[in-house]
């Protein structure tokens, strides 16, 4: 019943190169590279039997030696990070009964999103793959709405159905809000937190699937398994207070930055 987290980790990143290797400074001035504190997220969840930085990188592999992270080398023909765990999990021997993909741009992502996403894994037993959303208040959705009418690539956004079964994710904001939101009002957009929980069996499959025209239009790598027929189950989550952003592009290193400072991150 092992848990292995696997934080993909690319130095050659279209739109943010070098990104794992950025510097972000918490709450007391400390600054840790963006990989350390993807990992330190990481270590944080209960649960977890392992925890490994996948990369192709050698800087990356360094540094994250550095901090005491285990470290997988992976090809350089990784697609996505899906990809590269799939790689990684096949390079440890296999056997473990969840993957887990933290992405290692989501170092606000808190312990009990992917604690929540390991069990309704387990409790779905016809899901291969699972990932968490967060109901966006209005404030989040003016965010949301903002970048795009900036013409940046901001957060991902989710609908699913009955059961919480993904129906799409894109990463324009959908669905259409037909009204405006006061601040501390739920909307009915979710925004997809960038974490992952596969079955063994669906992850090895996936590199050996075709990419379809929606992944590649979109970027986003879980439309795969949508595009095959998977069933992919959406867990929602909540926030507890919690601010949370991904760092997307060299922008957001600043509004995480003031996140970590809000929560007292060092």
């Amino acid at each position: 019943m092992s848990v292995l987290i696997v934080i993909p980790a690319r130095h050659a990143s279209t739109r943010f190169p070098g990104k794992p290797l950025v510097a972000l400074r918490g709450s007391d001035g400390t600054a840790r590279t963006l990989v350390e504190r993807s990992w330190r997220a990481a270590c944080a969840v209960r649960g977890a039997d392992r925890v490994v930085i996948a990369t192709e990188d050698a800087r990356i592999r360094e540094a994250a030696e550095g901090f005491g992270a285990e470290v997988v080398m992976t090809s350089d023909r990784c697609r996505n990070g899906t990809e590269r765990c799939a790689e990684a999990h096949r390079a440890l021997g296999g056997g473990h009964e969840i993957v887990v993909n933290l992405q290692g741009d989501a170092p606000l992502t808190p312990p009990w999103f992917v604690e929540a996403l390991i069990a309704g894994l387990r409790g779905d037993a016809a899901a291969q793959m699972a990932t968490p959303v967060l109901r966006c208040d209005g404030a989040a959705l003016a965010g949301f709405l903002a970048d795009r009418r900036a013409g940046r690539v901001g957060g991902t956004t989710a609908v699913f159905g009955a059961g919480g079964r993904a129906l799409y994710f894109s990463k324009e904001v959908i669905p259409h809000c037909a009204r405006p939101y006061a601040a501390q009002e739920p909307t009915p957009v979710f925004h997809h937190v960038g974490v992952y929980a596969y079955r063994p069996e669906a992850l090895a499959a996936y590199p050996g699937w075709e990419p379809g025209p929606l992944e590649a239009q979109e970027g986003l790598e879980q439309l795969r398994f949508l595009e095959h027929g998977r069933s992919v189950l959406c867990v929602e989550v909540e926030a507890r207070g919690r601010p949370f952003w991904e760092v997307n592009n060299p922008e957001d290193v600043a509004r995480v930055e003031a996140m970590m400072r809000q929560i007292g991150m060092a």
